[in-house]
């Protein structure tokens, strides 16, 4: 097996050691990740200018481009054959409800789905300082679980790790997709000239507290395992709009 090892913290992000450390019993792990940080990147690709591609040592590349650049260079930049999997991952911080849609480290692993292979984003919920060693163990045996059961190759599986000792988590919940409240989103501050200027992002997201979701499991102690499909459409209102009769 072909792992492609990706995340949209940056190559320098200690966390991808610790992943390439747990997947490599599991595969070949080629690690192809944007040479900076590229966070809530989305699905953007770069379109404006070429991409530089250097090769660190051996399977490992750093990209000046986005989470998703790099996961499009695995499958056609000829670099190695195409990978089986994709792992984007582990962010510095959670990926949860409402901000897969902006998240680039989520968004490496749709691109891999896109691509027609399983993709799994992971995730560490905590902005402290960390080595990342004890998340990697617990993604690690997520995937080697999941990987003895098979894969579907357009499956999208979402992973959100509390902060905490292995030793404290409860276990493992799948999940489905939060409610993120949103306050606070764009900060208004005043430069020293007296120019408005402004930052998105605000708070810490808050998120509304219901049974089953990503948020609280995590809250509760477990590790969330979110399946994700790429399908939106709305199949029943789809069937349902055909009666509407509706004209140009």
């Amino acid at each position: 097996m072909r792992i492609l090892l990706t995340n949209d913290d940056g190559i320098a992000s200690p966390a991808l050691a610790q992943l390439r450390r747990v997947l490599s019993p599991f595969g070949r792990v080629i690690t192809i990740a944007p040479d900076r940080n590229q966070s809530a990147m989305s699905q953007a690709l770069t379109l404006s200018r070429p991409l530089r591609i250097h090769e660190l040592e051996e399977d490992v590349y750093s990209v000046d481009g986005t989470p998703t650049d790099c996961v499009l260079v695995a499958f056609h930049g000829k670099i190695l054959e195409p990978p089986d999997l994709v792992v984007s991952g582990i962010n510095h911080g959670p990926n949860m409800g409402e901000d897969v849609f902006y998240s680039g480290t989520v968004a490496a692993a749709i691109e891999g789905v896109l691509q027609g292979v399983p993709g799994i984003a992971a995730s560490l919920v905590t902005r402290q300082q960390t080595d990342f060693r004890e998340a990697a163990d617990t993604v690690g045996n997520v995937v080697r679980q999941v990987l003895s059961r098979g894969l579907m190759r357009r499956l999208l599986l979402n992973i959100n790790v509390p902060h905490r000792p292995a030793a404290e988590l409860k276990g493992v919940q799948i999940t489905r997709l939060g409610t993120r409240v949103y306050e606070d989103t764009l900060v208004r501050k005043v430069d020293p000239r007296g120019r408005d200027y402004y930052w998105v992002g605000g708070e810490d997201p808050v998120w509304q507290p219901h049974e089953g979701t990503d948020f609280q499991s995590v809250h509760d102690g477990f590790v969330s395992v979110t399946p994700m499909q790429l399908e939106l459409t709305d199949q029943a209102l789809r069937a349902d709009m055909q009666g509407w009769g509706l004209t140009p």
